[in-house]
Order: C-alpha cells, then sequence, then structure tokens
C-alpha cells in the first residue's frame, strides 16, 4: 500500500489504526483526517482537519490526498453511540428526534459522503478495500435483544449505504471491495458506559482489535464486498 487515509482518526480506534497502518507500511502516506487537530507522530503520517457535515471540507480533503497518488484503503473510523445527554434507549418513551438526527449524522450520512468523495480516489485496475466500521447490533436478524433504537437503525443504514458502494463501485472495478467492519466491543470512551457485565474475553484493547481487523482486511477477497464482517473474519448476516 502507498495512499491510505483514515477518518476519524482522532479516535480511541481510529487513532490506533493510524499508528499501527504507519507501523505496517513505513514507506506508504497515512492521512489521518479528523475534527479537531492531530499531531503526527511519524514521518508518514499527514494530518488534516475535517468537518465531515460539510462537503466543502471533504472535497479539499479529497484533493490533498489525491496530490499522493491513487488510495489503496480507506478506513471510515468515526461513530457516536452516547454524547453528552443522549444515551442508547431502552424503550420506545426514550425515542427522540435529536437522538436520530445526531446518530444518523455521525454514523450514516457522513461515511456515505467520505465514500462520496474517497471512494473515486481509488484505483480502478487493482485490489483496493473501504472498510468503515459498523456494528453487529446493525445487523437485523440479529437482534434478539431490542432497545438502542437510533443506534441500531443508524448502523443498519450504513450497512445499506455500504451495500449500495459495493455495487456501484463494482461495476468500475472487479477488485475493488467495500464492507463494514465490526470490531467487537472495544475499551474507549464509546463502550465505557457498557462494560459492566461484559465477558472475560469480552472487551478488546484497540490495538487487539485493530491488529485483528487489518489481519481481516488483508484476507478480504471480492466476494465480500458488500458484507458487514466481525473482527475474527466472519460474516455477519443483514
Amino acid at each position: 500500500m502507498q495512499n491510505i487515509v483514515v477518518t476519524g482518526g482522532s479516535g480511541a480506534i481510529g487513532s490506533t489504526f493510524v499508528s499501527e497502518l504507519a507501523r505496517r507500511y513505513p514507506q506508504a502516506r497515512v492521512h489521518c483526517l479528523s475534527r479537531g487537530p492531530a499531531a503526527a507522530a511519524s514521518p508518514n503520517i499527514r494530518c488534516l482537519q475535517v468537518d465531515y457535515e460539510t462537503e466543502d471540507s471533504l472535497q479539499a480533503a479529497a484533493e490533498q490526498v489525491a496530490q499522493a497518488g491513487a488510495v489503496d484503503l480507506v478506513v471510515v473510523a468515526g461513530g457516536i453511540l452516547h454524547q453528552h445527554d443522549i444515551m442508547p434507549e431502552k424503550s420506545l418513551r426514550e425515542v427522540s428526534a435529536e437522538k436520530f438526527l445526531t446518530l444518523f449524522t455521525a454514523n450514516t450520512i457522513a461515511p456515505a459522503l467520505i465514500a462520496k468523495h474517497f471512494l473515486p480516489l481509488q484505483p480502478r485496475d487493482r485490489r483496493a478495500v473501504f472498510a468503515a466500521l459498523s456494528a453487529r447490533v446493525g445487523s437485523i436478524s440479529d437482534n434478539h435483544l431490542g432497545g438502542w433504537y437510533a443506534y441500531r437503525a443508524s448502523k443498519a443504514a450504513l450497512n445499506m449505504v455500504i451495500r449500495n458502494a459495493a455495487i456501484e463501485t463494482r461495476r468500475r472495478n472487479a477488485e475493488a471491495i467495500v464492507v463494514g467492519m465490526h470490531p467487537g466491543t472495544v475499551n474507549s470512551n464509546l463502550s465505557r458506559p457498557f462494560q459492566r457485565n461484559l465477558a472475560a474475553g469480552q472487551l478488546f484493547s484497540p490495538e487487539v482489535s485493530v491488529a485483528r481487523m487489518l489481519d481481516v482486511i488483508d484476507r478480504l477477497e471480492p466476494e465480500d464486498s458488500g458484507h458487514c464482517i466481525a473482527w475474527d473474519g466472519t460474516r455477519i448476516a443483514p
């Protein structure tokens, strides 16, 4: 790989992707995109500040990334489960338009806009991967507990965006791969309020989760495109 992009690069998982990709591919340019300013921890990391809700900002970032050549890998690592006074709903009584708008903006719309501006930068004549962090709870068929209305719905919608983008991308490059990635439950601010009842071995460090996901990404085949893949390489039913 020569040209890599990680969005959400300041979060626990995103920053780990940036550092691990820079380590694994020392000759590659790793573009770290984040809302706030970030400092490059390695000479091959380039930090760009981006507003994911503003297309002009995304387009400007894409133009800067394109100067380094075709993009071999895009990792979309941003997302929201809870924020300030927004917490996952336990029942319909807790559903609000504000929660849905906030979570859909971060978890569905932003990845879709990133795909719009960065998928065209990928090569048309060789393997390339676009991987967006999704979640097992976005699976409709796997939902046996209910609750978490806005988060589940935003991730289910993201999985549909991924499926659509995979179909469209395949038309111009049969070797291109567009997938959702389930990272498992990672020890981060996103999961911290929900770690109490986890069984032993179910909570991963960001380093373990990212290493496993990158190993999976390395093994992906074109027939995996359009699916949501877990950290252990298994497909998650839609």
